[in-house]
């Protein structure tokens, strides 16, 4: 889930009329403010384009007014352009250094960007400077969870409720967090609880669609086409709920209509930010060029062999990966962690120029300091065990990065049929992942991601292994045997058991790992000639062909 950026920006007029010089509009003409007022409330609803068409004429004549510069980086970072964003809050934070609401803005357009570090700064400031922010609790807590620390995210997010029972987004998050714990009745009924409430509220709404199969009755049907159509449903709660009403209508055997819902949820999100596949590919040519012939790697040949990372697509089984390595008696399971890309961008601010552009400067040395970087942020996870698992997918993209500064560590690139993956992408309601909502974008980054393991997978036989999903579901103990070999790791009877391993998995994959492996996870056949489409931008024969 996204953090949140807006609320109210209006201020208490003075009598007659006029602002106090601390309202957050004051400086602005009559017709600004209302012009303000209204971005914000579309800004509100997700409508970007509506925000920034009423926003434009005011930052045209104010471009150095700080409200007005925070909606506009609100504006930015819901299009996709991050630095953008950024830039324009910093300044509006500059201009007002001590406004916990600016400070949150900061921290939530940080926190799109990736950079978490700075989001937790920005974001724990804003709680300080008003305790009773729930906004800003509720923020810290979404961003906790995407640096996977837990506790702490339950923790914020259970302040948010207390200082706002009704703050729906917060209880639905905290009903994700039960889930994570495998709590899946607790969950279940958090989510109802809420929306008995505010029947509109989409996170709830997908967070029992994405619980287990069976969790929507069929009678929820016409309720989410009831929220759908609510006039309090903002557009994150209507792509949220167009997934969930998908998934209701795929467990009733009714593909064509969710297929059509699919395809009305994606096409929502991609009026925020559309993918540009062009620019992504060649951002991939240009990493596989920086990184051949492979740099002088960190001197310390062993250096990572702690950390195990598994990548791949998202749906392609690396959750299942990691749930097996995590059965293990000396691997711990991490989980999704953000600290690889972080280092990274450390190492891009302080050179000044975006990765890949730096590498060519590197030598052995830096690459070890990077190395030791990274495992200085992740020491946490080697507290009970001694080795690690690093599960985020898209990490695919840095397996030169991940060779040169950690030598030693073992690399699992997960590979599922292209149409499954595609199509279980397509599918799920997936944030920050916004090649997902065409058949064209993802068969895009499906290629690019094919290209770039083989060539990985070539260049580093020894440390990089490509993990075939449908094999290891066909022959389970040998794939899992291979898999562990892999790693250095002798064979445990445990790892064929995965399911029953206890542990805290915050993927959409959750429930699924808490299960004994099954063969009818297949399911684009069920759709046949439906998603043709699909199949012609794979470069595959049409149905039953």
């Amino acid at each position: 889930m996204p953090a949140r950026t807006q609320q109210t920006t209006s201020g208490p007029p003075l009598a007659g009329g006029e602002l106090p010089a601390t309202s957050r509009l004051y400086g602005l003409d009559s017709s600004a403010i209302r012009q303000v007022v209204a971005a914000a409330q579309e800004l509100e609803l997700g409508h970007a384009v509506e925000a920034a068409r009423f926003l434009s004429p005011v930052l045209a004549a104010y471009p150095d007014h700080p409200e007005v510069l925070r909606l506009h980086a609100g504006i930015l970072s819901q299009r996709g352009d991050h630095l953008g964003a950024i830039t324009a809050m910093r300044r509006a934070v500059a201009l007002r250094p001590t406004d916990p609401l600016y400070c949150n803005t900061l921290g939530s357009v940080l926190d799109a960007s990736g950079d978490f570090d700075g989001a937790l700064d920005a974001l724990r400031r804003a709680c300080d400077l008003q305790p009773g922010m729930a906004l800003a609790w509720y923020n810290l807590g979404v961003t906790l969870m995407r640096c996977v620390r837990n506790e702490e995210a339950i923790a914020a997010l259970g302040h948010a409720v207390e200082l706002a029972p009704d703050h729906a987004d917060a209880r639905a998050l905290l009903a994700d967090m039960l889930r994570v714990s495998g709590r899946n009745e607790e969950s279940a009924a958090e989510y109802r609880r809420v929306l008995a409430e505010r029947p509109w509220t989409g996170m709830a709404w997908w967070g029992l669609a994405d619980l287990r199969t069976g969790a929507l009755t069929p009678d929820d049907i016409e309720r989410m086409r009831s929220a759908l159509r609510d006039g309090r449903a903002g557009d994150n709660d209507r792509i949220a709920t167009g997934f969930a009403l998908a998934k209701a209508l795929d467990e009733q055997g009714r593909y064509g209509e969710s297929l059509d819902e699919l395809k009305r949820a994606n096409t929502l999100a991609r009026l925020r930010q559309r993918w540009n596949a062009p620019a992504f590919s060649a951002g991939i040519t240009d990493i596989l060029d920086a990184f051949t012939p492979p740099p002088p790697a960190a001197p310390e040949g062993h250096l990572g062999n702690e950390a195990i990372f598994i990548v791949g697509l998202p749906r392609s089984g690396t959750t299942l990966v990691e749930q097996i390595l995590a059965s293990h008696s000396s691997v711990e399971g991490a989980g999704e962690l953000p600290d690889l890309s972080m280092v990274l961008a450390e190492e891009s601010r302080r050179r000044g120029k975006p990765f890949p552009r730096w590498v060519g400067e590197m030598r052995a040395a830096d690459w070890q300091r990077l190395g030791e970087r990274y495992l200085e942020r992740t020491a946490h996870w080697r507290r009970r065990r001694p080795r690690f698992t690093d599960k985020m997918p898209g990490n695919w993209i840095n397996i030169g990065a991940i060779r040169a500064m950690l030598p030693g560590a073992r690399i699992v690139v997960c590979r599922r049929d292209a149409l499954e993956t595609c199509f279980s992408c397509y599918r799920q309601h997936l944030a920050y992942n916004e090649y997902t909502r065409t058949f064209e974008d993802l068969a895009a980054y499906w290629r690019d991601f094919d290209r770039g393991a083989r060539y990985w997978a070539g260049l580093h036989a020894s440390q990089v292994y490509q993990h075939d999903y449908e094999a290891l579901v066909a022959e389970p103990e040998h794939g899992i045997r291979r898999l562990l070999d892999f790693c250095g790791l002798p064979f445990e009877e445990a790892c064929l058991r995965f399911h029953e391993t206890e542990r805290d998995v915050s993927s959409p994959s959750a429930t699924q790992v808490r299960q004994p492996l099954r063969s009818d996870t297949p399911h684009a056949h069920r759709y046949g000639a439906l998603l043709d489409p699909l199949r012609s931008a794979l470069g595959l024969p049409p149905f039953g062909a």
